[in-house]
């Protein structure tokens, strides 16, 4: 079993802590959020979105700013942009038709744009960029840069929010997750970001996909809030430490289980495979992003 990451990168901890300002404003930033993620290919008008919160637009805009520490055009732009990765790295689509999938209404636009993020042109991310790296090094004995680690690792009581669908859209479910956290005051300092996916994306239907977003390290509830209760695999695990976009660590796991796996004499165990996330999307540059891909193994 593999997870294909191209994930969203709507993975995020909020900005603001507040419990009050949450709970007043979670489910009008639900009702925004899903509205997003389900019209990325059409024109987002920020007023409109709005509208579909029920506040002013003036309102809206600075509500939305200090929930989650960056604007709603800017968190409609980096999603756009993550996905147009997604799409350079593992497809063979245009770059003309990526970018206006992406809402530029030019190539050189988006151009620019995709360099200023992504620290390459698109059409050099395509050709050169690390998802390339990690295909080169398929049959070599290590991926230049990055390294695999065994270690032994108790099972990891988690809060979560169960995801169905395409791994590339559990950012919702991340949203969701630090809505309810937030607005119940179960946050924590020192919370680690962790998802857990259980099928593989090249053998099972997209629609049927099922993953978990959840965090480690908050309050137990004392009443149900609609989070699911559960934990990491137990026992030996094959660490994978990857920095760079979302969007290329598909190639990644390719490399884990067609390269080293066959040359670690162990076996993949049952269970779901673990990321956990170190840094920020929302304010760390893509290159930069941090992820250890956990594969749970069988004893010996």
């Amino acid at each position: 079993m593999s997870a294909s990451a191209e994930r969203d990168a709507g993975v995020f901890a909020p900005a603001s802590t507040d419990s009050g300002l949450w709970s007043r404003y979670a489910p009008r930033m639900r009702r925004v959020i899903e509205h997003v993620y389900d019209h990325l290919d059409q024109p987002l008008d920020l007023n409109a979105l709005a509208d579909i919160a029920c506040l002013s637009p003036h309102h809206w805009h600075r509500v939305y700013h200090a929930m989650h520490g960056e604007t709603m055009a800017q968190t409609v732009k980096r999603l756009r942009l993550h996905r147009a990765a997604g799409h350079l790295a593992h497809t063979a689509r245009p770059i003309a038709q990526v970018a206006r999938d992406a809402g530029y209404p030019t190539l050189a636009s988006f151009n620019r744009t995709f360099k200023s993020v992504y620290g390459l042109p698109p059409a050099r991310y395509r050709a050169s960029g690390l998802h390339r790296h990690f295909v080169a090094s398929h049959t070599e004995d290590s991926a230049p840069g990055y390294e695999v680690t065994l270690r032994e690792l108790p099972a990891q009581p988690l809060l979560g929010v169960e995801h169905r669908g395409s791994f590339m859209s559990i950012g919702r479910a991340f949203d969701l997750l630090y809505a309810r956290i937030a607005s119940t005051g179960l946050g924590r300092p020192g919370m680690r970001m962790l998802a857990l996916y259980f099928d593989d994306p090249a053998v099972t239907p997209e629609a049927e996909l099922r993953s978990v977003a959840a965090v480690a390290g908050c309050a137990q509830p004392t009443t149900d809030v609609g989070l699911v209760h559960t934990e990491t695999p137990a026992g030996l695990h094959a660490v994978l430490n990857y920095v760079g976009p979302y969007a290329s660590m598909r190639a990644a796991y390719d490399w884990l289980y067609g390269s080293w796996l066959p040359r670690s004499g162990h076996e993949p165990a049952a269970g779901p495979l673990v990321e956990e996330y170190f840094n920020n999307p929302r304010d760390t540059p893509p290159n930069e992003l941090r992820t250890e891909i956990l594969l749970s193994l069988r004893p010996s």
